[in-house]
């Protein structure tokens, strides 16, 4: 049994702890009378929480300080216990270095991963202001702690054991950590979990004000010097402990527990809830300092999604990973041994206060850290297997050496970066009151340490915090369509070219989709015969996570379940454990077969027609990964904007929209009864019809035999929650009213024009209905083809396709990747009505031919939605030609205006004809022109780079030429 010395330190809204004991050496010994008065203290805090504890103290806080209880115990510098450790490496970047946080970690990641944490101190320009710091919060912000009893973190019986004894009364707290959660307001833990285990109790609440000053108090009682006749230093001449007096007096604490220390800390504070000590950039606000701040990569509340982490392709907002969690510390305060979750990086800023004193240890080192920590500490262990989960356990940095462990040392201080790696143990104190912000990052080195990890934690049956599936396929698809876009536009974009480095045969994220794909060809493997294998739907994971309910691994790529139990999923793994049902009840969802899975393979490895594949895939499968990746302003290549056109899906969208939409109807009116509906579900997720399953025999030896599967979707009309009545009241406010032309006078008033561009006067950049100048950018607002449930803008452009005239380009502004482009004005908005319808058939319940609210879509014209027939525009766009040089246009024009009827033949749009059979055009134009009228928007892009990017040249120029002499021979 310890014996320990007595320290009064915390006091919470409940109950204040004293201990006292005469064992060794005693500090303190009070008198009858003392603890009668300290006994009426307590009872009357009982009845009121508002009530103080009256304290005796030779040293008194100011009145505007929390209460604060009598310090009794004292640093003890005769009996040191700092650990002789070596230091890990501090980095200085420059301001190019600074520039581009992922490549800057990525240049320290050999120097630096052999020591688990490394330390960043920024440049000397680079301050970011600090909102906690405003009156506001700082003064009057409340803040939750939590009591720490640092003697305990390693010298601590099991509770079991503990509670027996009645030499040392703790008040134990049932749950020990709190779990990283997303960001749904609910707690992940709960208290039948948390029984028996050691952890930290609930403290009062603080402003960050009294905090600081809770801790002064604090340092200065336990810190104070005294003169060799035994009295309190004079004010002059008070001590102010140095980082490795703290040090070795906290070691001191921990490893002979020889006094009893127990402080508070405000650990995992949401910032979404307290406030970030980054400022957060607020569109419509004056512009300040502050903005190149909000916008800069090292801001944590950016760097998680920042273009190159794979953490951009999640998207909820999980507090602690993607959102920054704040830490406000004390003196001794502990952040006690653990790895990230995940087994990701981290990055943690110091905003204010004194220094923290981390420790780290090597990610190739983890196994023998766990193994020395259970060895040192075997009963805990045995009682708790799960004890490094609790981050609740300190063990010495001198005794891990002992044990063969390396340990490194790192003083953060104010306005400095630490950065831990992946798989590598970390913990610390701090060395006084401080303000620090942690997030999580996911380069695509992380890749194949996170697959570790969900393996791991599948093996513990332990729940994660995120899909790795999730974010290994979406760097997958961001990948590619670099790859794609190299290869069509030849511009290289810091983005674009950090994931080209990342691909190829030996490219870290080849080999961890490479890895992957075949652990899942085993797992399919191993099902037995018999199993129905179903195409997964796109949205199976997406209002609810899926995991498997034996082992909670994330059913993201593949899950199996029965008809007995559609509410129920398992992992490949844990297939047969879900029921005892004939195999031929079973089924297996897959969101892409094997064949699929090997072709991402080889568009990663560069396979030009895999890549094309993919590309194409990539956009109708995964539309928001695209939407989560932005481009911050640090990147000085930013403003090249990505044109992520997918034409094949486009194309295959507007010649089958009849035939989708005549299957959609005739499955809706077939009223076919075979449904295995999710409870509480709003979708469907399961089968809908028995012929949608193909029983599928594995082989003998139970292999996998693609051939023989034949996917069909899981459930081919299946539709989400939002009703087709509230897309009716958009489409009806957007393109109805009273009347269609009142509807269209709305339309066209509310055309924005951002740009007029450069008139070119060439034949084709005009017709008998509009001007197209070069570089025209409008903007419109209309239903959403991401959401038609709502609205949003749309930017039409005009851009310049060299041989071919004008092209036409329609965005949508918040998401630029979602575009398209055409050489017809009209048929550029056409795909875009054509792709909201698609998306709201998909929506709808209800067959196609009562969706009245499509009809006003065919009236939509390309000319309004540019705004080429908007009178503000018109008088805007003609002044660019006051000579009248685009003679198609005023003649026209003329014409209208005098009342001449044109022919039947002159009513048609040029454009539309495309200049085909326009004998004034040149050979090779028309024949160009008549060719590209038949081309897809992908080939049309592709053109566009071909004929005005970088590639142009006079070789391509003769073989273009020969090209056309062998169009115009052939029959």
């Amino acid at each position: 049994m310890r014996s320990s010395s007595a320290l009064l330190i915390g006091v919470s809204k409940r109950h204040c702890c004293i201990s006292i004991s005469g064992f060794v050496k005693p500090i303190l010994t009070l008198e009858m009378d003392q603890l009668a008065s300290l006994a009426e203290s307590v009872a009357m805090e009982e009845d009121s929480e508002k009530q103080s504890i009256k304290r005796e103290s030779s040293v008194e806080p100011d009145s505007s300080s929390p209460p604060s209880p009598k310090i009794t115990a004292r640093w003890n510098p005769s009996e040191p216990c700092r650990p002789s450790v070596d230091d890990a490496p501090i980095f200085y970047p420059t301001n190019e270095d600074f520039d581009d946080p992922l490549g800057y970690i990525e240049k320290l990641r050999s120097k630096a991963e052999s020591y688990g944490i490394c330390r960043i101190v920024p440049p000397v320009a680079w301050r970011p202001p600090c909102p906690l710091k405003e009156k506001n919060i700082w003064e009057k912000s409340k803040f939750p702690t939590r009591i720490q009893l640092i003697d305990l973190l390693q010298n601590r019986e099991p509770i079991k054991k503990s509670t027996k004894s009645k030499k040392r009364k703790r008040r134990r707290v049932k749950t020990g950590y709190t779990r990283r959660k997303r960001d749904s307001g609910g707690d992940t833990s709960s208290s039948s979990d948390g029984e028996g285990k050691f952890g930290f109790q609930t403290g009062p609440d603080f402003t960050l004000e009294e905090f600081q000053k809770y801790d002064e108090y604090f340092k200065e009682c336990y810190f104070q010097a005294e003169d060799h006749t035994g009295s309190k230093a004079s004010e002059s001449k008070k001590f102010k402990p140095k980082v490795k007096d703290i040090e070795g007096e906290y070691w001191r604490i921990v490893e002979q527990a020889t006094v009893e220390v127990e402080v508070y800390y405000g650990a995992d504070l949401e910032t979404k809830k307290f406030g970030s000590g980054f400022p957060k950039y607020s569109p419509g606000h004056l512009k300040c300092e502050a903005d190149q701040y909000s916008k800069c990569g090292w801001n944590l509340n950016n760097l998680s999604r920042l273009p190159g982490s794979v953490l951009a392709f999640e998207s909820c907002d999980i507090s602690g990973v993607i959102v920054p969690w704040l830490y406000v510390g004390m003196c001794f305060s502990t952040f006690c041994w653990h790895v990230e979750d995940h087994h990701l990086y981290s990055l943690n800023y110091l905003h204010t206060g004194d220094p923290k004193v981390w420790y780290g240890i090597p990610g190739n080192h983890y196994d023998s850290f766990e193994t020395a920590m259970k060895k040192r500490l075997p009963d805990l262990f045995e009682e708790q297997p799960d004890l490094l989960h609790q981050l609740v356990t300190q063990l010495s940095p001198r005794i891990l050496k002992e044990e063969g462990v390396p340990v490194y040392r790192a003083v953060q201080r104010s306005g400095e970066f630490i950065l831990t790696f992946p798989k590598a143990y970390h913990s610390g104190f701090n060395c006084g009151f401080n303000c620090a912000e942690a997030v999580n990052v996911a380069p695509a080195d992380w890749l194949v340490h996170g697959q570790n990890a969900v393996e791991g934690y599948s093996k513990q049956r332990r729940k994660s915090s995120l899909s790795h599936d999730k974010l290994l396929l979406g760097a997958a698809m961001e990948a590619v369509y670099s790859l794609w876009e190299l290869s069509l536009f030849k511009k290289k974009t810091p983005v674009i070219v950090r994931w080209k480095r990342v691909c190829s045969e030996d490219g870290l994220l080849t080999k961890a989709v490479k890895k992957r794909v075949q652990m899942e060809e085993e797992r399919l493997n191993n099902l037995q015969d018999g199993f129905s294998l179903l195409k997964m739907e796109g949205d199976f994971d997406i209002k609810r996570e899926r995991e498997c309910f034996l082992c909670f691994y994330d059913l993201h790529m593949s899950a199996s379940s029965c008809k007995c139990s559609p509410n129920h999923f398992a992992c490949l793994t844990h297939a047969k454990d879900l029921c005892s049902c004939e195999n031929k009840e079973r089924f297996v969802l897959i969101r892409h077969t094997l064949n699929e899975l090997r072709s991402l393979v080889k568009a990663l490895e560069g396979d030009p027609d895999a890549i094309d594949e993919w590309a194409s895939k990539c956009r109708d499968q995964y539309p928001s990964h695209h939407q989560r990746v932005k481009e911050y302003s640090y990147f000085q290549a930013s403003s090249f904007s990505k044109s992520r056109g997918s034409s094949k899906v486009q194309q295959r969208e507007q010649n089958n929209l009849q035939s989708v939409s005549e299957h959609l109807q005739s499955d809706l009116t077939t009223n076919k009864e075979v449904q295995l509906k999710q409870d509480g579900d709003q979708n469907v997720n399961c089968i809908t019809d028995k012929s949608a399953v193909t029983d599928v025999k594995l082989g003998e030896g139970g292999k996998f035999d693609e051939k023989k599967i034949s996917v069909e979707s899981q459930n081919p009309h299946s539709v989400s929650d939002v009703g087709c009545s509230d897309m009716a009241k958009k489409v009806d406010g957007c393109l109805e009213g009273k009347n269609q032309e009142a509807a269209t006078n709305r339309l066209r008033h509310s055309v924005g024009l951002l740009s007029t561009g450069s008139l070119v006067v060439k034949k084709l950049w005009c017709s008998k209905q509009a001007i197209y100048p070069k570089g025209f950018k409008s903007r419109v607002k209309f239903l959403s083809v991401l959401d038609p449930t709502k609205l949003t803008n749309y930017i039409s452009e005009v851009l310049d396709a060299g041989l071919l005239g004008p092209l036409f380009r329609v965005s949508v502004e918040d998401y630029p990747t979602e575009n398209f482009s055409n050489v017809s004005v009209e048929k550029c908005w056409q795909m875009v009505t054509q792709r909201l319808k698609l998306e709201i058939i998909k929506r709808c319940d209800q067959p196609v031919s009562s969706l009245t609210s499509l009809q006003p879509l065919e009236s939509i014209s390309g000319h309004e939605m540019f705004g080429f027939i908007s009178p503000h525009v018109i008088k805007v766009v003609e002044s660019l030609d006051p000579k009248h040089q685009l003679e198609e246009y005023w003649n026209q024009k003329a014409v209208n205006l005098f009342g001449a009827e044109p022919t039947k033949e002159e009513e048609k749009d040029d454009t539309e004809k495309g200049g085909a059979s326009d004998p004034s055009l040149d050979r090779d134009t028309r024949l160009l022109r008549g060719l590209l009228k038949k081309a897809t928007p992908e080939e049309l892009v592709m053109m566009h780079g071909l004929l005005c990017g970088e590639a142009r040249n006079t070789e391509l120029t003769e073989e273009l030429s020969t090209l056309v002499d062998k169009m115009e021979k052939s029959p």
